[in-house]
């Protein structure tokens, strides 16, 4: 058949040079307003590539990168019995003197010591946990942390949550995110560039199998302490298994809230699952109630937390 009088697909004779011809006048245009101090939204590059070609074919723009602060001048801790390093010195006593986000003690190294210094832990450093505490008190912590305005705040919590009477007791997950949710409002409405260091909830099944066989835990745990996960320790029947796997999985679920809110906040870095993952033993346990953390627990506390908080990418 002969050509179009369009040419070839119905385009005109010498189109492609008209249009070169033209996006040269419009970049030349462009670049004379440039000159001349005049921004132009509608200018195209030199090779006539629209420079918001990859913005406006998704329809958003990429998402902002988290920023993460590895040393930190201050620090603030938010928590429960664990952060206040409470049965780590002596029977039924906080000794925040231990505690692995803002402890002293030479045994320990805590996280502050390791990150300020021990000279710059006295005034730059405050421990807000409260033994007992359950994420339902978290946002008011919280709020005491802000006006500190810390560029750290370390939070450990979620144990208490589980740890009830019965299991009908526990935290439902619903509870825990809104309360962690308000938590993070509550910081940023007066810290919004502190930064926030989540750890996550111990494995509780792992401390009833480490406990179990030792006489003198099973007593104590008799007293109450965890009963949802450490009552009636030797029972192995289908129903305190059932029982135990609840708890386990509740707090799998508790975990995998911090993840997600700590995940939308450029600021925040979760621990990767590292507390809830550490392989402890008998000699990470307080001797006085073989629940909480001995000074050596401590100690390995401080240890995950500094590794997690200096590492150039946060862990997975």
């Amino acid at each position: 058949m002969p050509e179009s009088p369009q040419g070839p697909a119905g385009r005109r004779p010498g189109y492609g040079r008209s249009r070169r011809r033209a996006y040269a006048r419009v970049a030349g245009l462009c670049a004379g307003l440039l000159v001349a101090g005049t921004a132009l939204g509608g200018c195209i590059s030199s090779d006539g590539a629209d420079p918001d070609w990859k913005k406006s074919k998704s329809g958003q723009s990429p998402p902002p990168k988290p920023v993460w602060d590895r040393s930190p001048a201050s620090i603030a801790a938010v928590g429960d019995s664990i952060t206040r390093g409470f049965d780590a010195c002596g029977l039924l006593s906080d000794c925040p003197r231990v505690s692995w986000a803002t402890g002293t003690d030479d045994g320990v190294r805590s996280l502050a010591v390791r990150l300020l210094g021990e000279p710059g832990v006295a005034g730059h450093a405050w421990n807000y946990a409260r033994s007992g505490a359950s994420v339902a008190e978290l946002p008011a912590q919280m709020a005491k942390v802000a006006p500190h305005r810390p560029e750290l705040v370390t939070v450990m919590m979620g144990a208490n949550d589980a740890c009830k009477d019965k299991v009908g007791l526990m935290t439902p997950v619903d509870e825990f995110r809104a309360s962690f949710e308000e938590s993070m409002r509550r910081l940023r409405a007066d810290a919004p560039k502190t930064h926030v260091y989540v750890a996550s909830v111990p494995d509780l099944k792992r401390l009833w199998s480490e406990g179990r066989e030792n006489p003198v835990g099973r007593q104590i745990w008799k007293l109450g302490i965890c009963s949802t996960m450490l009552g009636d320790a030797q029972d192995m029947g289908p129903a305190a298994q059932q029982r135990r796997s609840t708890v386990q999985a509740r707090v799998v679920a508790y975990n995998t809230v911090l993840k997600d809110v700590c995940a939308k906040d450029l600021r925040c870095r979760y621990d990767g699952g590292a507390v809830f993952d550490f392989r402890f033993t008998g000699d990470q346990l307080s001797r006085w109630d073989w629940f909480h953390p001995s000074k050596d627990g401590q100690g390995r506390l401080a240890d995950l937390a500094y590794r997690n908080i200096v590492a150039v990418k946060p862990p997975v």
